[in-house]
């Protein structure tokens, strides 16, 4: 009732992380342990779990082991001084090759052979191993999306201070476009005043006149100058886009390199996968000659029985014919001693010969087994130090992009500065056309009408100046669109990179859990040939008292028909 208790509280609990329960007997009542061990299996919460002087059989450690198979949670489990033996043994390590969250099993105690629990040992290990495997992973990939938020937040802020920026210039725009608003009625208001004094100063046309061609000349040279500043723009223009080119084929490269990088590893894991196979065809051909061994060794003990059977039968027929022919019983005897004596010298010489052989191809396999564990270790490391080669190559990459787009947005910057005080100093001049067109040109409609052509014009030059910064953002617009493109490319890429330690971290586990069956075979083996050896000493044993008891009960039977001549004799 305990038990079954016990199994409802770790069914329907969800808090408990440790349990303790040494001395208790769970194990003596087998349908209470098992609703316990079904408790087991339906909790995903319980780490630690103290089972030590319970009584368990191998039946209990097989309930245990069938719940170890789904429980997903348990980390540690000690088993401590129970009846467990050969079986319940077998039986756990069999479920650790499907449960890989278990790190600590005690296992003392229990008369389990050693081999089975250094198998249990070794997939406690694989266990760490492959925790700490994740770990680290989890660790790489928790830096990379910290490396990649902070870039994201960097990127987001030189954005907005780029708008920022673009919203200050239109502001002082708008201002400044209100001051000339502002200051040509101030002008028309002063035209329309001194409108009244135009004839008296119709004498000093001639002067306006001059003046207003060199104004025309200085208006000239203006445009020129903005005609120089546009083809500087679209040599910028040109060069960006070159760059960008230049920058797509250093992608398509990368991605090339990577491709074939790709290529490498599988051809890597199927010379791995062809070793194994190997392997396999070299153990099946192991298992077959063991066959062979064990089929001999059948064939050996049947024979020797019948060989006895035969023996006891002539023994019996010796007996009653023993009156007639004693001498001639002696010598048969003797021959048969001596050829049951050399048939199993010979066959004792055959079977050494065959364990010598099979110990000698045991080694080569572990050898191999050696070489393939360690060419396993020294390409995870070189596929290691190739991916933190082209993690530090993509970061640098990304550094210099960095780099070189500041160094455009700085170009950018200078050349705006340089188009704003190019037209400050328009502005200038045209507040001293304006000035000089005050004091010349306040007398004749002619004058009006210039100064009305030169506004235009005015008005005209900052509409292409407008188109002009519009194109600009256009086209910084598309860069940050490239760049988010390219972050993208580097996003799939790390994402292939990724799955590539995946692959060969799911590679690596199954080249691990390969090398342990094959070991838990060789251990099984190793085990079936010790009980072999045991048997057949066994066997030797009983054939040698066999004959003593044959010798002697002949030499007792001699000895009497001896005593009994005599006494006729006499």
């Amino acid at each position: 009732m305990g038990a079954e208790a016990l199994g409802k509280l770790l069914r329907q609990n969800k808090s408990i992380r440790s349990l303790t329960l040494e001395w208790n007997s769970l194990g003596m009542w087998e349908e209470g342990f098992s609703f316990f061990c079904q408790g087991l299996r339906a909790n995903n919460f319980l780490q630690h779990l103290d089972l030590r002087n319970n009584q368990i059989n191998h039946q209990g450690a097989g309930e245990l082991a069938m719940a170890l198979t789904q429980n997903t949670s348990l980390q540690e489990l000690d088993l401590r001084w129970n009846n467990i033996g050969l079986l319940g043994g077998r039986a756990l390590l069999n479920c650790l090759q499907s449960n890989k969250t278990l790190k600590k099993l005690e296992l003392a105690g229990n008369n389990v052979p050693g081999d089975i629990l250094r198998a249990v040992e070794q997939a406690l290990d694989h266990n760490q191993d492959r925790e700490a495997i994740l770990s680290e992973a989890q660790n790489q990939v928790d830096i990379l999306s910290k490396e990649v938020l902070s870039l994201k937040d960097e990127k987001n802020k030189q954005f907005m201070d780029f708008v920022d920026t673009v919203d200050k210039q239109k502001a002082e725009r708008a201002r400044s476009e209100k001051m000339s608003a502002a200051r040509v009625s101030q002008l028309q208001e002063a035209l329309d005043e001194q409108y009244s004094i135009m004839n008296s100063l119709k004498t000093k046309l001639q002067m306006t006149e001059a003046a207003l061609a060199l104004s025309e000349q200085r208006v000239h040279s203006l445009g020129e100058l903005l005609h120089a500043m546009k083809q500087e723009q679209n040599s910028v223009a040109d060069c960006h886009f070159r760059e960008l080119q230049q920058q797509k084929q250093e992608g398509a490269d990368r991605e090339g390199k990577l491709m074939h990088d790709l290529s490498a590893a599988s051809e890597k894991n199927l010379l791995l996968r062809n070793q194994v196979d190997e392997l396999e065809r070299k153990c099946k051909v192991q298992q077959d000659q063991l066959f062979q061994v064990k089929q001999d060794l059948t064939n050996a003990t049947a024979e020797l029985k019948l060989r006895a059977v035969e023996a006891e039968e002539r023994l019996e027929m010796e007996k009653r014919r023993f009156k007639q022919s004693l001498e001639d019983m002696e010598s048969l005897r003797v021959k048969e001693v001596d050829r049951m004596t050399q048939h199993m010298e010979a066959s004792e010489r055959s079977m050494h010969n065959r364990i010598q052989r099979l110990e000698a191809i045991r080694i080569s396999l572990e050898e191999e087994l050696s070489q393939v564990k360690a060419a396993a270790l020294t390409e995870r490391g070189q596929a290691e130090e190739e991916l933190v080669k082209v993690r530090s190559q993509a970061r640098l990459e990304e550094q210099q992009r960095i780099e070189h787009l500041e160094e455009k947005l700085r170009l950018m910057t200078e050349s705006r500065d340089e188009a704003q005080n190019c037209c400050l100093k328009q502005k200038e001049m045209v507040a001293e056309a304006q000035a000089k067109a005050k004091q010349l040109t306040l007398y004749a409609d002619g004058l009006r009408r210039r100064l009305d052509e030169l506004q235009q014009d005015l008005d005209s030059k900052e509409e292409e100046k407008v188109t002009e910064l519009n194109k600009v953002k256009v086209e910084l617009q598309e860069q940050i669109g490239h760049l988010e493109a390219e972050r993208a490319a580097q996003d799939g890429l790390r994402e292939k990179i990724a799955a590539l330690e995946r692959q060969l971290r799911a590679l690596s586990s199954n080249h691990r859990e390969a090398l342990l069956d094959k070991e838990g075979e060789i251990s099984l083996l190793l085990e079936k040939l010790r009980m072999k050896e045991a048997e057949i000493s066994r066997v030797r044993e009983e054939e040698t008292q066999r004959a003593s008891f044959l010798q002697s009960a002949i030499m007792s039977y001699v000895q009497g028909s001896c005593l009994g001549t005599h006494s006729s004799r006499k």
